[in-house]
C-alpha cells in the first residue's frame, strides 16, 4: 500500500513538473521585428506618391518584415479620418490605400504592432533634416525602451527600439552627417541634369525651421551639389528660418542667373509646393511669382524628392543602419 502511494506521489510530481515546463514553453518570448515609417504626411492626393514610394522601397528591401506608415501631423491625420468617413470621397478616390485613410500616430501604430506581438521596432523618419519632429521621435524611443515590468525583463513590452536618421543625417560619430549629405546630393543627380538641359539654375524650396538651425544642412547640401555638378548653380532656400528666399535671390544675382528650375526640397509635393512655391494667387505671392517679378524666368517642378527612387532608398539604408547598430536583423 505504501509502495502504491509512493508511486502515485512520484507520478503526480512528474506531471506537475511537466505541466510547469509546458507552461514555461507556452510563455517563451519570440522577438518579432517591424518597421514604422514616421512621416509628416500630406493631404494632397498626388503628393502621396513620394510617401508610398518610400514604403515600397522599404518593403522590397525587407519583404519578411512588416512596414507600417504613421503621420505625425494631427491636422493631416484628422483630414484623412474625415475623408475615410465620406462615402462620396471614397467613391471618387478608390486609389487611396486604406493605410492612408486610417493612418494613425507613431505611438498608436507602434501600440498596434506590440498588440500583435511585435516587440522589436525600427522607427525610420522620412524627414529631410534634423529638427523638432526628429527630436520628438528620439524621446519616443527613450520612453518605449524604459517601459518595464515587475516580472522578468523578458516580459517588457519592447525588446529593442531603434531610430533611423533623416535624409541629411544627424549628430554622432557612428554615421557622419557630412557623408549623408554627400549621398543625398548624389541621389539628386536627375534634378541637376534637368536644370542642365534647361540651361538654368536649380533652386530648391526647403521647409526649414524657426526653432532649430537646420539651415546649415541645406546650405551644405547645396554646396555639395555644386561640387558634384559644377556646371549647375544649385541653391536652397526655406519657407521658415534661414536661408529665406531673399537670401537666395541675392546669390542668384551674384551668380548671374536669369533662369531657374524651381522644385520642392521636400519628400512630397504638397500644400507648400502647390501654393507657397508655385501658387498663382496674387494675394499670397508665391516664390514663382516673386522670382518672376524680380526678372527671373521660372520653370516649376511639382514632384517631391520621395518620388526619386535614389532618394527614397536613402531612408532604406538609414533604417538598415539603425537596425544593425541596435543588433536587429531585418529580413
Amino acid at each position: 500500500m505504501k509502495l502504491k502511494v509512493l508511486i502515485l506521489t512520484v507520478l503526480l510530481l512528474v506531471n506537475a513538473a511537466a505541466g510547469q515546463a509546458a507552461e514555461k514553453e507556452k510563455w517563451k518570448v519570440e522577438h518579432k521585428n517591424a518597421i514604422v515609417l514616421a512621416m509628416f504626411g500630406t493631404t494632397v492626393e498626388s503628393g502621396l506618391k513620394g510617401l508610398l514610394n518610400i514604403r515600397t522601397k522599404m518593403m522590397e528591401q525587407f519583404p519578411a518584415t512588416p512596414v507600417r506608415i504613421a503621420f505625425t501631423s494631427n491636422i493631416i491625420r484628422k483630414k484623412w479620418q474625415k475623408r475615410a468617413a465620406d462615402p462620396e470621397y471614397l467613391k471618387a478616390h478608390p486609389e487611396i490605400p486604406a493605410e492612408v485613410l486610417h493612418v494613425r500616430t507613431v505611438l498608436a501604430t507602434i501600440a498596434d504592432l506590440q498588440d500583435q506581438g511585435y516587440d522589436t521596432i525600427v522607427i525610420q523618419p522620412t524627414h529631410i533634416a534634423m529638427g523638432e519632429e526628429f527630436l520628438d521621435l528620439g524621446t519616443y524611443v527613450d520612453s518605449l525602451l524604459n517601459l518595464g515590468t515587475i516580472k522578468k525583463e523578458k516580459y517588457k513590452p519592447f525588446h529593442k527600439v531603434a531610430l533611423g536618421r533623416p535624409a541629411l543625417g544627424t549628430y554622432g560619430t557612428a554615421h557622419p552627417y557630412a557623408e549623408d549629405i554627400v549621398e543625398a546630393a548624389k541621389a539628386l543627380a536627375a534634378d541637376a541634369e534637368l536644370a542642365r538641359q534647361e540651361k538654368a539654375a536649380l533652386l530648391y524650396m526647403g521647409h526649414g525651421n524657426d526653432h532649430f538651425p537646420s539651415g546649415g544642412a541645406y546650405l551644405e547640401l547645396a554646396d555639395q551639389m555644386r561640387a558634384l555638378y559644377p556646371d549647375v548653380v544649385t541653391l536652397i532656400g526655406t519657407v521658415e528660418g534661414f536661408p529665406a528666399l531673399e537670401d537666395v535671390m541675392d546669390k542668384l544675382k551674384r551668380f548671374g542667373v536669369k533662369k531657374v528650375v524651381l522644385k520642392p526640397c521636400m519628400i512630397v509635393a504638397g500644400d507648400h509646393a502647390m501654393n507657397d512655391m508655385a501658387g498663382t494667387d496674387p494675394k499670397e505671392a508665391s516664390w514663382k511669382m516673386i522670382l518672376e517679378q524680380n526678372g527671373f524666368e521660372v520653370t516649376t517642378v511639382e514632384h517631391g524628392l520621395g518620388e526619386i527612387d535614389a532618394f527614397a532608398e536613402l531612408f532604406v539604408r538609414h533604417a538598415e543602419d539603425a537596425a544593425a547598430d541596435a543588433g536587429i536583423t531585418l529580413k
